[in-house]
């Protein structure tokens, strides 16, 4: 997922005093995993070993929650983790139980749909619900889940005027040709007022979720609800669809392999995500916590 020459020294220390860490939230892909998409040995017993020490861990990403099997079995505690970008807080102790959904509006999607098929000529689109994803027949294939539905966005999105269709988390675009932050910053100034729009991934796709929806804004209501503030906040990641989280912790992390407009987010960098960037720090911490 990074996008720039990895860190492989120690990971640099925050300017000034921090308080000491009561939640550590930590994007997945290009973060915590290896690029094959495991967890370390050493990365799992970080995680413990923060846990144990009364330090909750929330993992933070954009997948959706039926890709959450890789970490189910190292949550700990409370077994929440806010996928969808922010779209959902999901139990993993339960079964990947939707415990909150920040829903997309329809409405917004569809206008995402067609502003985007005016400026950027050639987008295809997927529409990821709490039931699984649906596709455009020229949306690229990925992970072809069984059951998945395939139409035009127009078609996917229709009003269900019995208002029990599941509610959209993300509309997904997706360019042939434009690089990828050229058609993150196309996409904004095109169809910005209708959804809050970013991308995690190293091609040209984009992900929509609702207006004021973030890793960032789910995040900050989990911890309200913990009494925990920003401060006492770790965050980790690479992608541009975690810069807000990364701004509004008031501690965070860029990886050593992360996007140039993340390392300029976060107020500190460590190591790459195959070097267990996320554990060294988390290994440096409960040292201090120690000392």
């Amino acid at each position: 997922m990074g996008e720039d020459g990895a860190v492989t020294s120690a990971p640099q220390r925050p300017d000034g005093p921090t308080p000491s860490p009561r939640l550590i939230a930590t994007d997945l892909d290009g973060t915590l995993l290896h690029d094959d998409k495991s967890v370390s040995d050493r990365t799992v017993a970080a995680l413990a070993a923060a846990e144990e020490a009364g330090i909750e861990v929330f993992f933070v990403t954009g997948r959706p929650a039926r890709w959450m099997d890789v970490v189910s079995a190292h949550v700990h505690g409370h077994g929440l983790a806010i996928c969808a970008n922010g779209a959902a807080v999901v139990d993993l102790h339960a079964g990947r139980e939707f415990v909150q959904v920040r829903e997309l509006p329809r409405a917004d999607a569809l206008a995402v749909v067609h502003a985007l098929r005016a400026a950027a000529p050639g987008s295809s689109f997927a529409v990821e619900l709490t039931t699984g994803i649906h596709y455009e027949p020229t949306y690229p294939p990925f992970y072809q889940d069984p059951g998945a539905t395939v139409a035009t966005a127009e078609k996917l999105l229709e009003e269900d005027p019995t208002g029990l269709a599941a509610p959209a988390l993300k509309l997904l675009a997706h360019h042939p040709e434009l690089a990828p932050d050229a058609f993150l910053t196309l996409a904004r100034a095109a169809a910005g007022v209708h959804g809050s729009i970013t991308r995690s991934s190293p091609t040209a796709l984009l992900e929509v979720s609702g207006l004021g929806v973030s890793k960032a804004s789910t995040l900050e209501r989990c911890c309200a609800e913990r009494g925990i503030s920003p401060a006492e906040v770790v965050a980790f990641g690479d992608m541009p669809n975690d810069i807000e989280m990364l701004s509004w912790a008031g501690t965070s992390y860029a990886m050593g392999n992360a996007h140039p407009d993340v390392i300029a987010a976060a107020s500190a960098r460590t190591a790459a995500n195959n070097e267990d960037g996320v554990a060294v720090v988390i290994e440096r911490i409960l040292a201090d916590l120690r000392s």
